[in-house]
């Protein structure tokens, strides 16, 4: 699910960076527009993802020692 919720996140981050640079929203362009039922199911599905994500910040994280460690 971890996965999945990063990649919705990361579609959601390029479709908003296509609107911020080009004024463009590739969902809407490919689904019928903004106010589209299937549009609005993605917007929806990615905001989800976007919620789900926010518990990445509450997740044990393994410690990973490198050669320049110090103990």
């Amino acid at each position: 699910m971890n996965t999945v919720a990063l990649i919705l996140v990361i579609i959601g981050a390029i479709n908003w960076g296509s609107i911020g640079i080009f004024g463009f929203d590739i969902v809407a362009a490919l689904f019928g527009g903004q106010m589209a039922v299937l549009s609005r199911i993605i917007y929806t599905i990615v905001g989800l993802a976007g919620l789900w994500s926010i518990s990445f910040f509450f997740k044990e994280r393994p410690i990973i020692e490198g050669k320049n460690s110090h103990h």
